[in-house]
């Protein structure tokens, strides 16, 4: 696949911009790091060559001068809100991100529930924590936030939360998601630290909207449209041009709050704020590691599509909103794009009405799958009595690229019997073809008894970041193993039967 971005030059510039911060900052800089530092496949998908865990890197070359606090929302606990790229909970998630940081040789001994209210699940959680020798502090909402500045800024508002001690430098404040207190948590660091005569500083560690590529540019257009639910608006930062006579892009939701952001900052240090705009905050040089822009607006555009599907597919699940859809839907046409300029949705439709026609399927239902393979070519499959469409779909996928013959069984039909005949008869399964999880597993048995397998498993790596597009929901199962293998995948927002409790 073509690259469009360089880690190495992003890596760079972004650890020099760090350091010189905090110089500006007299030696203790508060980061608040929006959107994901880990595995960030928005960013592998806008970016291709992005490296998910680049941002980590960065840190990871600053460790000894590093300090980690996470926040988490109180009501996002109780409401038990998702991180839909992983499938788990915001508070699993803080668990998650304890030991990723660790991985990467950064210890985290403090976490910080926000907006506290003595929820029993945010108590349990805080619990849980403090029994792994977690330090946890709980922040009840500011008082007076945010139209009381007076208030927000005094001994009842910031100085009623407890101080965070740290040791380091730089202070990377972070958390699962927005609204988890970030920002509240920097702000009121800041206020104890000036009432006992540390000048301390605040930065966005931030990636997107890029802020010196145009306001049209697919890769920020692809920003709004992730962030449709929330109602981001990609605009040009009037303060900076004001300022610097410098067209930049920034979103809403920092426009609208810079105002009082600039307000409560110069309260704090009791001096004008050293920042002249939104952008002028961040600490943001992703726009310098762009080497391909025609790539990455190609790249940009596709994500604008699969955000839509996204959004479609969440509301027929219950899980989002009529708005966001239609939302989502006007921005793709606002760029000029349309569902058939993704080439994977034309040819697994395509593949559906081939697969009516010949009468495949199971039970009269009829599903259908197809992929871009990384030199172009489309590749589809349709389910069957043993086998899911994703299922399918991937068998005949490994089989093009290891060249092997389209007729040949990669997993023997013993095998296949065996499993299925274990899901209905002992299981008491609704469903007995295989999803795509077991398909995988079935495939490494598969390995000990046949070379074609082993060929087949052994390409499985180049199916990373291929194009998916799916004619229904797909199943856990094979949401699973689709995540697995790393695939941009998108579906009709249909579930393939009509039942209620098991749609799959």
């Amino acid at each position: 696949m073509e690259i469009g971005f360089d880690n190495e030059k992003y890596l760079s510039e972004q650890r020099h911009f760090i350091l010189e911060r905090v110089k500006q900052s007299d030696g203790k800089l508060y980061l608040e790091c929006g959107g994901k530092l880990l595995f960030d496949y928005h960013a592998a998908r806008v970016l291709p060559g992005f490296d998910p865990n680049v941002k980590m890197r960065v840190f990871q070359s600053l460790k000894d001068q590093i300090d980690v606090i996470i926040c988490i929302h109180s009501g996002d606990i109780e409401r038990r809100k998702m991180r839909s790229d992983f499938g788990i909970t915001y508070d699993t998630d803080v668990f998650k991100m304890i030991d990723d940081f660790s991985k990467w040789g950064l210890t985290v001994t403090r976490v910080v529930i926000t907006r506290f209210d003595e929820e029993p699940g945010a108590v349990h959680f805080k619990n849980i924590l403090e029994q792994r020798g977690i330090t946890v502090y709980t922040h009840k909402a500011t008082r007076g936030y945010p139209n009381d500045v007076d208030l927000i800024v005094s001994d009842e508002g910031y100085g009623a939360n407890p101080y965070i001690e740290t040791d380091r430098p730089v202070v990377i404040v972070t958390g699962p998601g927005p609204g988890s207190g970030k920002l509240g948590t920097c702000l009121s660091q800041m206020y104890h630290d000036y009432k006992d005569g540390r000048h301390s500083g605040y930065s966005k560690f931030e990636t997107f909207p890029i802020w010196n590529l145009p306001i049209d540019h697919p890769v920020n257009i692809a920003y709004e449209s992730a962030t449709a639910d929330l109602g981001d608006k990609n605009l040009i930062d009037h303060f900076h041009a004001s300022a610097y006579s410098t067209i930049t892009v920034n979103y809403s939701r920092d426009l609208e709050a810079y105002p009082l952001l600039n307000r409560i900052l110069s309260k704090i240090t009791g001096t004008d704020c050293v920042y002249k705009s939104p952008t002028d905050m961040g600490v943001n040089r992703c726009g310098f590691g762009i080497i391909n822009d025609a790539v990455v607006r190609k790249a940009g555009q596709q994500e604008i599509i699969r955000r839509y599907y996204r959004a479609a597919c969440e509301y027929v699940q219950g899980i989002g909103s009529k708005e966001t859809v239609e939302r989502s839907r006007s921005i793709m046409e606002g760029a000029k794009l349309s569902i058939t300029d993704r080439m994977v949705v034309p040819a697994a439709q395509n593949a559906l009405e081939s697969g009516i026609s010949r009468g495949k399927g199971l039970n009269g239902i009829v599903c259908a799958a197809a992929i871009e393979l990384p030199d172009g070519r489309i590749v589809t499959g349709c389910n069957s009595p043993f086998l899911h469409a994703s299922s399918a779909l991937i068998l005949n996928a490994v089989k093009m690229l290891a060249n092997i013959d389209h007729e040949v069984d990669l997993i023997p039909p013993a095998i296949v019997q065996s499993v299925t005949a274990m899901k209905r008869d002992v299981l008491k399964g609704r469903g007995v073809s295989l999803n795509l999880d077991e398909v995988l597993i079935c495939l490494a048995m598969s390995c000990a008894i046949s070379e074609d397998a082993k060929k087949a498993s052994a390409v499985l790596p180049s199916l990373n970041g291929c194009e998916v597009h799916m004619t229904h929901i797909p199943s856990s199962g094979d949401s699973s193993g689709l995540r697995k293998l790393a695939l941009n995948v998108t579906s009709e927002p249909r579930f393939p039967t009509s039942n209620l409790y098991n749609p799959a």
